[in-house]
């Protein structure tokens, strides 16, 4: 009976996990419970911006109305994030096998494009080095996606510190097994070689020489990868750039900013560099007994494209700025001085990080007035929010707030501080 009941209790776990388990904790679910948290957080933020929902306690009151509502949709955004990063790291974890698939895939469409070729002109050494390269280029693929398939798998090691794919990292690693397979092909077939000229000849294929264009664009794009890195490091601690981590990798991150929208930088590195290794494939086939000798025009054309795409990287971003803070008026107030329990409206520019318009990250944003932290109120509209955004902020001055001239400073999503403004708070 013992054994019955436990399997009867594997079997219900089994059909509830593999049937849309939405508890968050398993692979299986966790994409469901994601997508049903989502739902439901979209279908209260409507329901508030329709003036429904609101009890009876706090519906006579403006601001009161208004707190309650944004800490409801603080709460259920707190839920969203937390399935969110659940479905991330179980993407992160289903990815390996997928990147495993990709790898070995690729061989296998080498050895088809390699036997079709052959018919007439037929087998030679370089096809079956060429073959061995790919065998061993997918071994070592398979290792380290082994190795890191908690983390991605293959993409790892080109997954940034904020959870995106790098563009430079996907470049250079594009570059550096591309190099890697040319130099595994010209060493099968000097395997191979059974004549002195031979081996001399497959040597000679690899002076510089002969390979100065690729070896340039290598060795670019390798220090244009670790050089960002940097950059957007020290950018970041210098307060110059905004970073929010994002929740899982997406394959848009090679050509879009951290808010999603396309960025011409990262669009024209890849798009040349994708055309300069297609081309350097086709020299490789054509000649594999040295490596690709990539034209110095096409190699000068992929170093402007990382000069531009490094440029970009030092000219996106900035500190956010607070420019004036004024007193919110509604139709029918009278004008008058900022007091206490009234609304300011602050206005500026950079409230909103590129990658924080979640809900949960625009709750996390504060606006110190004097020695006291304001949370920013989320005020849902229908499909979004009207605040706060990425210019105008408005937040009510609390009564903790003394009576005479205070400073106001926000603090983003981000944890970036700005400047600070003066202004006169009246009894």
């Amino acid at each position: 009976m013992a054994v019955q009941e436990a399997r009867q209790g594997a079997d219900a776990a089994r059909d509830a996990h593999g049937g849309g388990c939405t508890c968050g904790d398993c692979p299986h679910g966790a994409r469901a419970g994601h997508r049903k948290a989502v739902a439901a957080f979209l279908h209260q933020r409507d329901e508030f911006a329709a003036g429904k929902g609101l009890p009876a306690a706090v519906a006579h009151s403006a601001s009161a109305s208004r707190q309650w509502v944004s800490d409801e949709l603080t709460q259920s955004a707190a839920e969203v994030a937390e399935r969110s990063r659940s479905e991330g790291q179980a993407w992160l974890a289903r990815l390996w096998r997928t990147t495993l698939y990709a790898v070995w895939g690729a061989a296998v469409v080498l050895l088809l494009v390699q036997a079709l070729t052959a018919i007439g002109a037929g087998w030679t050494a370089a096809r079956t080095a060429g073959l061995l390269a790919a065998l061993l280029t997918g071994a070592a693929l398979s290792a380290a996606s082994w190795f890191h398939r908690d983390k991605g798998g293959v993409l790892a090691p080109v997954i940034g510190e904020d959870n995106r794919l790098s563009t430079s990292r996907a470049v250079a690693a594009a570059w550096v097994l591309f190099t890697a397979f040319a130099v595994l092909t010209l060493a099968g077939q000097l395997a191979a070689a059974s004549g002195h000229r031979r081996r001399d000849e497959l040597i000679a294929g690899l002076d510089l020489a002969r390979g100065a264009g690729v070896v340039t664009v290598l060795a670019v794009v390798c220090a244009i990868a670790v050089l960002v890195r940097r950059v957007v490091s020290l950018r970041v601690q210098g307060q110059r750039l905004q970073k929010v981590r994002a929740h899982r990798p997406r394959a848009a991150d090679l050509l879009t900013d951290d808010s999603g929208r396309g960025s011409f930088a990262d669009i024209q590195y890849v798009a040349i560099s994708a055309v300069a290794l297609v081309f350097g494939l086709v020299r490789l086939a054509r000649r594999p007994e040295q490596l690709p000798d990539l034209p110095w025009g096409l190699a000068v054309v992929v170093l402007v494209s990382a000069a531009t795409y490094l440029a970009g990287k030092y000219a996106e971003g900035g500190r956010a700025v607070v420019l004036s803070v004024v007193r919110a008026r509604e139709a029918g107030d009278l004008d008058g001085p900022i007091r206490t329990g009234d609304d300011i409206e602050i206005r500026g520019a950079g409230f909103v990080p590129p990658g924080a318009q979640s809900a949960d990250r625009l709750s996390r944003m504060v606006v110190r007035i004097g020695a006291v932290n304001v949370h920013v109120p989320l005020v849902p509209v229908a499909g979004g929010f009207s605040n706060p955004s990425d210019t105008v902020l408005t937040v009510p001055v609390p009564a903790d707030v003394e009576p005479g001239r205070v400073e106001v400073q926000v603090v983003t999503a981000a944890g970036l501080e700005t400047n600070k403004v003066v202004v006169d708070i009246t009894e």
